[in-house]
């Protein structure tokens, strides 16, 4: 929209328009936050004659429309026309013409008299409060922008009006910052001398998290601070829509309560949408088309029906849609979703619908363990992270309905690979440990999974042992062989007898965990398994001849797992093979090879964000460095390296033979700085966080990131290596040979490979990552780890 005058002046023809009716209301209180959204409404007022602010009920639409219409204004001025009062139809022109004091006593249709009104002015209106009359709304609006040139238009409603030309711009809730700050302005002018300090800024800041950022549920929620703590107002908040009412006595009627604010977005919807809506509630955090089809099609609403009412909502900011790195996926405020949850349960539906969000999540799972072990490896990552709110919402459902606790076991084992490979040690154990000890002890019921609390029992010790906690690790261990063994069940033997060369690794027994680690690849092979388990055992036993001074050998497995992983598109535990690989080349005499290979193997790990094989990289990369003659650069990798085991867990596992590398590294460094400058380039490498740290070890460039990391995914990779860090790795994580200088080590008869036929990703009937079959009663994987 063109303008004579600045953006920040405002003009106001008050004698074009008799009374005050559609004046701007004045501001009786800060405008807090909001530059940004501003910013954006200034421009599309610019470009667009007409201008929506779409968004839920109280994130603050009025409010910003009407700041919006006040630095805005062109020569004309602005006019407000509040709609939420208009009850009928043919009440919404005369609604108009009274707003804007327009007398008129003929016999002149309301329609024709704005149309006159308008014809020749450049006037900005705004229209508020509009979504129960939004067919009427359109035709009027799309009429006077027809017939009057210099009129623009700024509608502030739930949904768009759908006019060509329109200019959508959709309104989120307050930022964490900016809710803080409106939350603590509204506290102090009903609380005098009302401050944040530290006994209640944590307080606050969680009832702003709580309340989603919401502006009217923050301004509601501190009008409640003249009777509580922040403190006894975040422990209301379970039932917020009791708690957040008394509104200003001036307030529109529909924002005296929080209820209400939302309330009036359900009055607006169909049966159907209401239907859906309640559905949706059993859904935690975002979730996708597929998703919402399965869990809330069905008794009412047709699956094929499903995405036209997940439309309607949308368009009405029920549900707001979001992209990311695992596709187009919805999501509902907690507010929103909680009076939708009211709703469910009046229902008497909510158990049939968490039932099938349940069965939805594990037929996910049971996928992506599959395709683990192919090119979607990525993609699999940043699919579980993205899931990870509805797969805790699962878990929990299982192992606190009674008779689900097997199902609880299968899911939490099923999802191995996210809790080893993305850096979710600690929270694993946790749903491992629940679910073992439920039937911890119970007689044996006959059940459709018998193999589950094996799996469950395994993953718990392969997770314990990467913790560095090998006593409930070997407890859990031991009980899966026994029961294994009593029920000659051989994929979990299997699975056992590898965990346990995993341990006599990290241990230092590396004789022992040669010894284990051969027989389960024998056992592998026997049963056919072939995935990143098995692939990682040939790793791991590499990592054990290496560190018995096997370099030829040691490399000669790694090559084999190099090319079946670069056959089947798997880069997680290829990068481990790599790091074996680099550690034999630098024990060979060869460190331009070694910093090939480490570069590459960080690269991979910088792209999961695995922690643990990123820091077992950069710690043999500061060796490498020493190599080639820079100890001050060494210096401050290990420095860098430091910071990075303080979220991993116990230092290179407390291992003499992984610990080495670090030592020789150290000893010469010191050696070459002195202990002085030696610690100042520690502490320099202290300082850097991860991707700075990363970046500096592959040539001061920017950390790559291409990867699944975007969602925030964290693998972990584990050579046996105890490891609290939520990236433990693989068993080819560090290298060492006791302190072997460039040129040792011996050969012995190559290792075979091992492992065979797998299962191929396939037996699911071929549904796609963005359509996992869900199961009812899914059966444990037989593609990864089925033990």
């Amino acid at each position: 929209m063109r303008r004579t005058s600045r953006p920040g002046a405002r003009r106001d023809d008050s004698a074009q328009f008799p009374g005050v009716s559609g004046a701007l209301p004045l501001e009786l209180n800060a405008f807090v936050g909001r530059a940004p959204e501003l910013a954006c409404l200034a421009g599309a007022l610019e470009e667009s004659r007409l201008v929506t602010v779409t968004g839920m009920g109280g994130v603050g639409k009025s409010r910003l429309a009407a700041r919006a219409a006040a630095v805005c204004a062109p020569p004309g001025g602005a006019r407000l026309v509040e709609l939420a009062a208009v009850t009928a139809d043919d009440l919404l022109e005369y609604a108009v013409v009274e707003a804007l004091a327009l007398t008129d006593h003929t016999a002149r249709p309301a329609r024709e008299v704005l149309l006159e009104h308008f014809a020749d002015r450049r006037v900005l209106l705004v229209v508020d409060g509009y979504e129960h009359l939004v067919d009427p709304c359109a035709a009027l609006v799309g009429a006077l922008l027809r017939a009057a040139p210099g009129l623009t238009v700024l509608a502030a409603g739930r949904r768009p009006l759908g006019l060509s030309g329109e200019r959508v711009v959709p309104l989120a809730p307050l930022g964490e910052p900016d809710a803080l700050a409106l939350f603590t302005d509204r506290a102090a002018a009903v609380v005098p001398g009302f401050a944040l300090d530290d006994a209640t800024a944590d307080d606050a800041r969680e009832v702003c998290r709580r309340l989603d950022g919401i502006p009217l549920a923050l301004e509601l929620a501190a009008g409640r601070l003249t009777a509580l703590s922040p403190g006894q107002l975040l422990h209301r908040l379970d039932d917020r829509f009791r708690l957040l009412t008394g509104g200003g006595r001036d307030a529109l009627p529909r924002h005296q309560t929080l209820r209400t604010a939302i309330g009036w977005s359900h009055e607006l919807c169909t049966a159907r949408e209401r239907l859906l809506w309640a559905r949706l509630s059993v859904f935690s955090g975002a979730f996708d088309l597929d998703a919402v089809e399965y869990v809330c099609g069905g008794d009412g609403l047709h699956a094929d029906d499903v995405l036209d009412v997940l439309s309607a909502l949308l368009e009405q900011s029920v549900v707001g849609r979001e992209d990311g790195a695992a596709g187009v996926r919805y999501r509902m405020l907690d507010t929103v979703r909680a009076y939708g949850a009211d709703w469910l349960e009046g229902s008497g539906d909510a158990v049939r619908l968490r039932r099938r969000h349940r069965d939805w999540y594990m037929g996910l799972a049971t996928w992506c363990e599959l395709e683990w072990f192919s090119p979607r490896q990525a993609e699999v990552a940043a699919r579980i992270e993205a899931e990870l709110p509805n797969l805790r919402t699962a878990l929990e459902h299982c192992l606190t309905e009674p008779g689900d606790t097997r199902l609880g076991q299968h899911l939490a084992g099923t999802l191995w690979f996210y809790w080893v490979g993305c850096g979710r040690l600690s929270e694993g154990r946790h749903w491992l440990q629940r679910s073992v000890e439920l039937d911890a002890g119970a007689p044996e019921q006959p059940d459709d999974f018998p193999q589950a609390r094996l799996k469950a029992l395994w993953v718990l010790g392969y997770v314990a042992i990467l913790q560095g906690d090998p006593v409930p690790a070997l407890a859990a261990l031991h009980e899966c062989q026994d029961e294994a063994e009593r029920t000659d069940n051989a994929v979990a033997v299997a699975y056992v007898e590898h965990r346990r060369g995993c341990l006599a690794l990290v241990g230092d027994d590396v004789r022992r965990a040669e010894v284990l680690l051969r027989s389960a690849l024998e056992r592998y092979e026997e049963i056919g398994e072939l995935n990143s388990n098995v692939l990682m055992a040939r790793v791991e036993l590499a990592m054990a001849l290496a560190f018995q001074g096997e370099l030829a050998d040691a490399v000669r497995l790694c090559e084999d797992v190099r090319e079946v992983c670069e056959d089947h598109g798997e880069r997680w535990t290829r990068a481990y093979a790599l790091f074996v690989l680099g550690y034999a080349a630098r024990c060979e005499g060869d460190p331009a090879r070694a910093r090939r290979l480490l570069e590459e193997c960080l690269v991979i790990d910088h792209t999961f964000r695995d922690l643990l094989g990123a820091v077992l990289a950069i710690e043999l990369l500061a060796l490498v460095t020493v190599d080639e003659g820079d100890p001050a650069e060494a210096a401050v990798l290990q420095g860098a390296a430091g910071r990075m085991w303080a979220s991993v867990g116990l230092p290179l596992f407390g291992s003499r033979h992984y610990n080495a590398p670090h030592e020789l590294c150290e000893e010469r460094s010191r050696a070459a700085l002195g202990d002085v400058r030696y610690e100042e380039c520690v502490r320099e490498g202290a300082r850097l966080g991860m991707d700075a740290a990363v970046g500096r070890a592959l040539g001061h460039g920017p950390a790559p990131d291409d990867g699944p990391g975007a969602a925030g995914v964290v693998p972990v990779v584990g050579p046996e290596a105890p490891d609290s860090a939520p990236d433990a790795g693989d068993g080819t994580g560090a290298a060492r040979t006791d302190g072997v200088e460039p040129g040792g080590g011996g050969s012995r008869s190559a290792e075979p490979d091992g492992g065979a036929a797998s299962v191929g990703p396939g037996d699911d009937g071929g549904a796609g990552p963005g359509t996992p079959r869900p199961a009812a009663s899914p059966a444990p994987g037989s593609g990864e780890a089925t033990g």
